[in-house]
């Protein structure tokens, strides 16, 4: 595994449901194409799985 995740919002979350943007909140992810490096770890990659179809993922 990587030290780091850059996740990126690539797809707004406007038509999903209340949990999912509530997850992408919690992942900092406030605007569309904005990034942010979060540690990997069991508890962030939980919260992508959940956000897939939402986000794009690099290993940092």
């Amino acid at each position: 595994m990587a030290d780091k995740l850059k996740i990126t919002l690539v797809k707004s979350p406007i038509g999903a449901i209340p949990k999912q943007r509530a997850t992408v909140e919690a992942l900092g992810l406030r605007k569309m194409h904005k990034t942010v490096e979060m540690p990997d770890n069991a508890a962030v990659r939980g919260m992508i799985w959940h956000v897939r179809h939402l986000v794009k993922v690099e290993e940092v």
